[in-house]
């Protein structure tokens, strides 16, 4: 029995590394008891952090080296590659994680947005976190490109070796954080302002866009063609165009735009905008002046 216990703890320590989180369901499923889980609660093994939520307290390094507390991070992360849920960092998150936060300016909470193909665990938001989880249905937005198979099997996280940013199928990135190296995966910058478009105008502003806009000179025509031609939304794909003639990037002249669907009608995204009538939305007339 003692025998028993040793290679139980031992199987956990190898597998759930220092910091990440799992849920009472991943660890019964693997044979931890709730007995038992209260047991390495009581011992310092595991720290329950929420009801049902548990995770490896990180092994104390030497002083002034603490332990800083859950971390977003390390719920994503431990989302993506411990419990295999189809889920990434994209839109705003995403592109201030890639160097674009300059062009953002932050108010109030500060919150951290997640696209996924189902919704995420419940518990995830029970979690005593300095940041806010906003969800959002990706495949409300992009038609074939499932976050589950853009994932692939997922990164080992420890055996798997790539690079401080990978690129992924389905217009994804991946960065290495922290000291242990860990996969955090995200939307490129190519995907992530077509998910920022998404929020225009109720959750971020068509200044931020064109602020974020203006600084895209480097996307990727091949990766651009293939999420706009998967976009389901009509009026993201109008507003990226608008955008991108207005600063007129290098990049948008080796777009196929006939492959593109851009839909019929007008798109009234503002009250008392104007309209511009090649693309059949509605925009700040600031914004339409050059603004």
């Amino acid at each position: 029995m003692r025998q028993q216990t040793k290679w139980k703890l031992n199987w956990l320590q190898h597998n759930l590394p220092e910091g990440l989180v799992v849920d009472s369901a991943w660890l019964q499923g693997r044979g931890y008891s709730s007995a038992l889980r209260s047991k390495y609660a009581a011992r310092g093994w595991l720290e329950q952090v929420a009801r049902g939520v548990y995770r490896r307290p990180p092994a104390l390094l030497p002083a002034p080296k603490e332990d800083e507390g859950l971390r977003w991070q390390n719920v994503v992360i431990s989302l993506q590659m411990v419990l295999e849920c189809p889920v990434i960092v994209g839109g705003r998150t995403a592109l201030e994680l890639q160097g674009f936060a300059h062009y953002l300016s932050l108010t109030g909470p500060r919150e951290v947005h997640l696209y996924g193909d189902a919704p995420q665990p419940t518990w995830v938001g029970k979690l005593k976190l300095d940041t806010k989880f906003v969800f959002h249905n990706a495949k409300k937005l992009f038609r074939n490109e499932p976050i589950a198979r853009s994932l692939g099997q997922g990164a080992n996280l420890k055996t798997q070796e790539h690079s401080s940013t990978d690129s992924l199928g389905g217009g994804l990135t991946r960065q290495t954080r922290g000291q242990w190296n860990w996969s955090l995966t995200m939307s490129s910058p190519e995907r992530a302002i077509l998910e920022l478009l998404d929020e225009v105008p109720k959750r971020e502003t068509f200044h931020q866009a064109d602020m974020l806009m203006e600084g895209l000179r480097n996307l990727s025509p091949r990766r651009l063609q293939k999420l706009l031609v998967d976009c389901r939304n009509v009026k993201v794909k109008r507003l990226f165009f608008w955008f991108a003639e207005r600063h007129n990037h290098a990049w948008l002249q080796k777009l196929e735009r006939k492959e593109i669907n851009l839909g019929s009608g007008k798109r009234m995204l503002v009250r008392g905008g104007k309209l511009d009538s090649k693309f059949n939305i509605t925009v700040p007339e600031n914004l339409r002046a050059g603004g």
